[in-house]
């Protein structure tokens, strides 16, 4: 049986969105442009793209509902279903896998009692499985509301979403402090962040990522050679605790990175063909 029409907002809801729609509108040239700034807007009011939100962005911007939805089923950043205050998403491509994102992921699992894209009974953390989060330096990645939280462990991820969940302020490893999921989608419909100190807040590359920059602008440093794992041949340089205006990714010293390979915790790849 076809859907009857979605419900409308509250009157009072209603106003207040179109002020919001009308400003977002009139950043382009071309109204239909705001579609995606638009939907990020419903989504700050209920946490997910509702029915009743893409109708809200249809008549705003003169579409069908059908345009509208198939631009909203498209990005995996539209939500689709209710969802938690904490979207947390565990990387899975290649070198977080390896390095343990696939342990954490099926340990969250297991710790939150959910499945892949479900959310805790609370309400408080809907957990995913990721694409590339582009910070292979610093692997495994956990992203809370697209906030990076690096070199994760199990043990560390537990402790994240026990934190989450139980209302503890928790601080990304880099960028803004943590909001909820309804204040992240607000801030990409393009609205300005007035936390304190949240803008001034940034987080960079890796040096691994780096390299290439440096390199391309003349610049060039001592040579690093890592050597295999239990060859007992010295570092160049030892291990180092990092400075407080240092972050070493795991591909630059040493550390306990994955529960998932016992024999091998971390530290560089051995030999190809060992």
């Amino acid at each position: 049986m076809p859907q009857l029409p979605a419900p409308d907002y509250p009157d009072d809801v209603r106003a207040r969105l179109e002020a919001d729609a009308r400003e977002i509108i009139a950043r382009y040239p071309d109204s239909r442009s705001a579609l995606l700034p638009l939907l990020h807007l419903v989504q700050s009011e209920e946490g997910h793209v509702t029915r009743t939100g893409q109708r809200f962005c249809a008549e705003m911007l003169d579409l069908t509902t059908a345009e509208v939805t198939a631009v909203a089923t498209f990005y995996s950043m539209y939500r689709r279903k209710p969802s938690g205050d904490y979207q947390v998403g565990v990387c899975t491509n290649t070198l977080c896998a390896v390095m343990g994102g696939d342990a954490i992921f099926e340990s969250l699992q297991d710790h939150l009692g959910v499945g892949n894209g479900e959310t805790t009974g609370d309400g408080k953390v809907t957990l995913e499985h990721i694409e590339c989060n582009a910070a292979c330096d610093f692997a495994p990645v956990v992203m809370v509301n697209w906030e990076f939280f690096d070199n994760q462990t199990v043990a560390s991820a537990k402790r994240l979403v026990d934190d989450l969940r139980a209302g503890t302020q928790v601080e990304p490893t880099r960028g803004a402090p943590l909001c909820t999921f309804k204040d992240t989608a607000r801030i990409l419909a393009g609205f300005p962040d007035e936390r304190e100190g949240a803008v001034e807040a940034s987080g960079g590359a890796g040096p691994a990522s780096l390299i290439g920059l440096r390199l391309a602008k003349g610049e060039t440093g001592p040579a690093r050679v890592v050597h295999p794992r239990g060859s007992g041949a010295p570092q160049d340089e030892p291990p180092h605790d990092p400075s407080p205006s240092e972050h070493l990714s795991s591909h630059d010293a040493p550390q306990d990175t994955s529960a998932s390979d016992p024999s091998h915790p971390a530290g560089p790849a051995a030999e190809e063909g060992e």
